[in-house]
């Protein structure tokens, strides 16, 4: 998240990618024995450190990647599409993985209410967000402290999003999931997206083109493709 606002302003180029790699192959050897007080320390001197980077005075186009979870973010199964829109010369966003999981949480909710399906799994499904939420806590502070960088939504959030635009029914693949980050990164100031799916993913198809011409229609600055 941090890395993707911040590469394309860069004055020092290849910065911002060297510390990535710093904090990942620190992050490797400290993260399994990490106390709770060291990792929100180490949280914030993350945001800090990207937020001090040298960048220049200027705003490029932002454009989205969304779609099915393996090519959305594998490099090597869609042809590198984030370094081809950097070169471009956009700014580019790719919803956080984190939101997958909470949308499969979501699910379980989702499907008691309109499915009839357990209460007891879609009351684990909540305790299982509330779990995860308590470890972004320290990432939302300190990002919304951040000058440079924006917070992630609550999956509740994106699903009244993706509301305005399909019924939270729909769940086969990345389901109202894709809608939501669509809707989302509009609103975010990303009109520009690329919605990538497996050739062989049926669900994932009628899923993300399926919902286009109602974002479209709600959203007329809306490019995607």
């Amino acid at each position: 998240r941090i890395t993707n606002a911040t590469r394309p302003y860069e004055e020092v180029k290849g910065m911002t990618n060297e510390i990535k790699e710093k904090w990942l192959c620190k992050l490797e050897k400290e993260v399994p024995t990490m106390s709770d007080k060291a990792y929100k320390n180490v949280v914030k001197e993350i945001v800090d450190e990207f937020d001090n980077i040298p960048v220049k005075d200027i705003r490029l186009p932002k454009a989205g990647i969304v779609g099915e979870i393996l090519v959305k973010f594998l490099p090597e199964a869609n042809n590198h599409l984030q370094d081809v829109l950097e070169a471009e010369g956009a700014e580019v966003i790719v919803p956080d993985l984190t939101d997958f999981f909470m949308y499969c949480f979501k699910n379980s909710e989702l499907k008691r209410d309109l499915y009839g399906k357990s209460s007891l799994t879609a009351t684990l499904s909540r305790m299982g967000i509330g779990f995860i939420e308590e470890f972004r806590k320290p990432i939302r502070k300190a990002i919304k402290n951040s000058i440079h960088f924006d917070e992630p939504k609550y999956i509740d959030e994106i699903s009244d999003l993706a509301s305005t635009v399909t019924s939270l029914g729909n769940q086969a693949g990345e389901g109202w999931l894709l809608a939501g980050e669509m809707v989302e990164l509009i609103e975010a100031g990303a009109p520009n997206i690329v919605c990538i799916q497996p050739f062989g993913c049926l669900p994932n198809h009628i899923t993300g083109k399926g919902v286009m011409k109602k974002i479209r229609d709600i959203y007329p600055e809306a490019n995607i493709v």
